[in-house]
């Protein structure tokens, strides 16, 4: 069930298929020399940083030369900013550092004993293994029990 009009139509589709849009530009490029290359920009720009401005105020205040400060530029100030000291390292509680001894010194010595060729007793390697996973297991165990604050990500002023 076609309709007359159809045929038609579709036969105009196709034969108008692939024509080129008439454009009223008539002084276009010329088509006998090449087009520009735009310029392109340097890859490595990211890489260089521009060197920042020295503030007015510390221009006109700083010599010229280190001769000028009276010797170094770097320890010439008054006074010299000391950082405080670190805190101590975070020393675990006994049974945590048995627990992860366990975790990560048992692999390790099976894997140091399995490298160098060092028999051990079967016992020796059943302790180890035993001792692995208790540890896991005590440390799933001591690990809270309650999500910690979704916005606390953790810095300190």
């Amino acid at each position: 069930m076609q309709r007359e009009g159809d045929d038609e139509a579709w036969r105009s589709i196709v034969e108008n298929f692939g024509e080129r849009a008439e454009l009223d530009d008539e002084h276009g490029p010329d088509p006998a020399t090449p087009p520009e290359q735009p310029a392109r920009p340097d890859p490595y720009a990211w890489a260089v940083a521009d060197e920042p401005e020295e503030p007015a105020e510390l221009a006109e205040s700083a010599p010229a030369y280190a001769e000028d400060a009276g010797g170094d530029l770097y320890h010439s100030g008054e006074t010299s900013y000391v950082p405080p000291d670190p805190p101590p390292l975070p020393v675990p509680e006994p049974d945590r550092g048995i627990a992860w001894a366990g975790v990560v010194g048992s692999p390790l010595l099976l894997l140091v004993s399995l490298l160098f060729g060092i028999g051990l007793p079967s016992w020796v390697g059943y302790l180890m293994v035993a001792w692995f996973v208790g540890g896991f297991c005590y440390l799933v165990a001591r690990m809270p029990k309650e999500p910690r604050d979704p916005w606390d990500d953790g810095s300190r002023v």
